[in-house]
C-alpha cells in the first residue's frame, strides 16, 4: 500500500457502516486521520466504529434530511474541533425496473439519497471549510452516471446529477484552498448487489473491458489521494474508475 499522508486531518465519510465507505474510512485511518463514520444504520456504523478502532467515530445520519445533517456535523465538531475532508458516499440503488415500470415514490427515493444527500452535507460542512481556509470533498458517483444503465434509469440519472454538481460546486470554491471532486466506479461487490437481480449484476460485469468489478480498497485509494493535501489544484474534475468501460 502507498503511503498517503492524511495525518491529523478529520473526515467525515457517509454511509460508511460498510462497502465503499468503511474500506475509505479504513484507509484514511491507516493514512493518520480521524473519521466520522455517518450511517443511518445505528447498529451497523457503531460495530464498524469499534472494528476500525478508536480513529473512528459512529454517527447515526440520514443525509437526506438537513435537521439530522446538521445535528450529525454538530456532534462532529464537537467531538473533532473540525472538519477537513468529506466523503459524500451514501447511496442505494434501488429496484430493478424499466422507466415506465418503476414507481415515483421509488424515484424520489433513490433521487433523495443519492443526490439530494451530498447536496445537503455540502451545504451543511463547506461552511465550516471555509471558516478553516482548507478543505477536500469527494463525491462518489458511478460510471452509470456517465453511460446509464438500463432497468435502473433512477440510480442512473442521480449518479449522473452528481457530476455537474461537482462541476460547478468546485468552480464555486476554486478560489479557495478546498478541492472538490467526483469519482466514477464500476460497481463493486458489496451490499448494494442484495438490491440488484443476477441479470443486472452480469450485465455490468460484461461492460466492463478489465473483466472484474473494482475493488473497495482500489475505490479507497484514489479517494484518499483526492482527500490529501497533495491534490491542491485538481478541483471539478470527474476520475475514472470503471475499469476501461468508460467512453470519456
Amino acid at each position: 500500500m502507498n503511503q498517503i499522508d492524511l495525518t491529523g486531518r478529520r473526515a467525515v465519510v457517509t454511509g460508511g457502516a460498510q462497502g465503499f465507505g468503511r474500506a475509505i474510512a479504513q484507509r484514511f485511518i491507516a493514512s493518520g486521520a480521524r473519521v466520522a463514520l455517518w450511517d443511518l444504520d445505528a447498529a451497523l456504523v457503531a460495530k464498524t466504529a469499534r472494528e476500525l478502532g478508536p480513529a473512528a467515530v459512529a454517527v447515526q445520519a440520514d443525509v437526506a434530511d438537513p435537521t439530522a445533517v446538521e445535528a450529525a456535523r454538530e456532534t462532529t465538531l464537537e467531538t473533532f474541533g473540525g472538519i477537513d475532508i468529506l466523503v459524500n458516499n451514501a447511496g442505494i440503488a434501488g429496484v430493478n425496473r424499466t422507466v415506465w415500470e418503476t414507481e415515483l415514490d421509488e424515484w424520489r427515493k433513490v433521487m433523495r439519497i443519492n443526490l439530494d444527500g451530498p447536496f445537503i452535507c455540502c451545504k451543511a460542512i463547506v461552511p465550516v471549510m471555509l471558516q478553516q481556509n482548507y478543505g477536500r470533498i469527494v463525491n462518489i458517483a458511478s460510471i452509470a452516471g456517465k453511460e446509464g444503465n438500463p432497468n435502473a434509469a433512477h440510480y442512473s440519472a442521480s449518479k449522473a446529477g452528481v457530476n455537474p454538481l461537482t462541476n460547478s460546486h468546485g468552480k464555486e470554491l476554486a478560489h479557495t484552498p478546498i478541492a472538490v471532486n467526483p469519482v466514477t466506479p464500476a460497481a463493486a461487490r458489496t451490499a448494494i448487489f442484495e438490491q440488484m437481480t443476477e441479470q443486472h449484476i452480469q450485465f455490468m460485469l460484461s461492460k466492463i473491458p478489465r473483466g472484474r468489478f473494482v475493488l473497495v480498497e482500489e475505490l479507497a485509494a484514489m479517494v484518499a489521494w483526492l482527500a490529501s493535501e497533495d491534490c491542491g489544484y485538481a478541483t471539478g474534475a470527474v476520475f475514472d474508475l470503471s475499469g476501461g468501460r468508460a467512453t470519456y
